[in-house]
């Protein structure tokens, strides 16, 4: 999981798949948590499995979340807290397929500059732009 912003007042949340390809996509506004966004994105997939998140997705609320769909979470939890959560270094360094989503996604010039003005536009650009990376993936070669 993984958030980017879209503009000024745009957050974009995704989930993406082991080949970095996304599987679920929300809005929310910019000063809304991270963590808000945790439910929708997990409603999507059926089995979880692994999931990988930054810091802004440290919550125990979430971390049961997870599990009780059959995943388990690899979340490092925030600096400032007592108990410190170990992640498997291996594990997540796989966090970078979303990151790397993020970067294929704002070469689309339409969401990097979230030239949809409206929530529900600039969604519809966000799928579009991700069906497009989907449809390269699985482009033949010959």
């Amino acid at each position: 999981m993984g958030r980017s912003r879209g503009g000024l007042s745009t957050k974009i949340n995704a989930m993406v798949d082991a080949n970095g390809l996304p599987v679920a996509i929300t809005l929310a506004p910019g000063q809304a948590s991270d963590k808000a966004a945790v439910p929708a994105l997990l409603a999507t997939r059926a089995v979880v499995g692994d999931v990988v998140a930054d810091r802004g997705y440290d919550a125990q609320a979430i971390i049961e979340m997870i599990q009780q769909r059959g995943g388990r979470g690899h979340i490092p939890t925030q600096r400032d807290r007592k108990q410190q959560r170990s992640v498997d270094p291996a594990i997540y360094r796989q966090r970078n397929l979303v990151e790397r989503f993020f970067n294929k996604l704002k070469h689309f010039r339409k969401i990097a500059t979230r030239y949809e003005k409206t929530a529900r536009n600039y969604l519809a650009a966000v799928l579009i732009a991700c069906s497009r990376l989907w449809m390269r993936f699985y482009e033949s070669a010959t």
